[in-house]
């Protein structure tokens, strides 16, 4: 019969619809902005994050393979550089000879030297020397350096003002090539200058290649680090002296320096990019060098000479 929930196999539904469980506000969250998209480098999946990644890596390592070579002695090589390097008064910790050479002026000068001054004075095999030098062109000899100890630009400063002279420090910007430091070191010592000051990243050190170019003079003109190159300019300009950057679009010509003669930094910058912006903001001038029509730039180490010889002509004549 219908109706009839008696009948065999047949089921009664006595219960009723109960509590149903809820969004519990995922709807409406939901609905909310997630805030502004983040930086393609700040995304974990995307390529501009790996990049990114990548280049601190490559910075990261850069930096230790530098504070490595700076902890390491370093080797100059060569007769020439040797023998500047012990009348310059250069510290070394040894003078290797390599066995069997032929034994000029040179050799008998760096070794008589170097006894002098308490420096060992190993014979070596040549090959031994070869892997020394990384098979440098040595000419039989190499002078054994420790690491070089750097000055705080303050101390520069300081040595600067003790001479009762007006101050003359040159700043490297973004200078890589070793021989060029090595090279502006050379021209600022010839010139009069106090001191030169390198940033403490992405530049050249003071290594064997520097040493060799500047000839032995790093042993006689301090070279400071510097943390913040523009800090660094931005102190010096409150203690009286003068900022001058050598730049392409300049404001004058090096033979219109009259700034030469008073208290004076002179900021060189690479030769690719030359000065960065920041530094180059800081600059109370600028200063190019006039050419010939048809020569785009001198390197750093020329530039700097140029432009030191024209500030040391400036103060004999004052």
């Amino acid at each position: 019969m219908a109706g009839n929930d008696k009948r065999r196999g047949g089921v009664r539904k006595t219960s009723k619809k109960g509590m149903v469980v809820g969004s519990g506000g995922q709807r409406r969250r939901g609905l909310r902005g997630k805030g502004p998209t983040p930086k393609a480098e700040n995304r974990v999946s995307h390529p501009a994050k790996q990049k990114a990644d990548a280049r601190a890596k490559a910075e990261h390592q850069r930096n230790k393979r530098q504070q490595a070579a700076e902890n390491t002695p370093e080797l100059v090589a060569g007769r020439n550089p040797v023998v500047e390097c012990v009348r310059a008064g250069v510290p070394a910790t040894g003078l290797y000879v390599a066995q069997g050479i032929d034994i000029d002026d040179r050799v008998d000068e760096a070794v008589r030297e170097a006894k002098l001054r308490g420096i060992p004075v190993l014979d070596v095999p040549r090959t031994e020397l070869d892997r020394m030098t990384s098979n440098a062109v040595h000419q039989g000899v190499a002078l054994q350096v420790p690491p070089f100890e750097y000055a705080h630009p303050e101390e520069v400063l300081r040595t600067a003002v003790d001479t009762g002279l007006p101050p003359l420090i040159v700043v490297l910007d973004g200078v890589t090539d070793p021989r060029n430091l090595g090279a502006v070191i050379r021209s600022a010592a010839a010139f009069g200058a106090h001191g030169v000051i390198v940033p403490q990243r992405r530049s050249a050190g003071i290594t064997a290649v520097a040493w060799r170019t500047s000839a032995g003079t790093a042993a006689q003109l301090p070279v400071a680090k510097a943390v913040n190159l523009t800090r660094t300019l931005k102190d010096f300009k409150k203690e009286g002296l003068m900022v001058v950057g050598l730049d392409a679009d300049a404001d004058i010509t090096s033979d219109q320096l009259d700034l030469a003669t008073g208290p004076l930094v002179v900021v060189v910058g690479s030769e690719g990019r030359g000065l960065s912006r920041l530094v180059r903001e800081t600059c109370d001038q600028t200063v190019s060098i006039p050419m010939a029509t048809g020569v785009e730039s001198l390197n750093a180490s020329v530039a700097s000479g140029v432009v030191l010889s024209e500030v040391a002509r400036r103060r004999r004549l004052r």
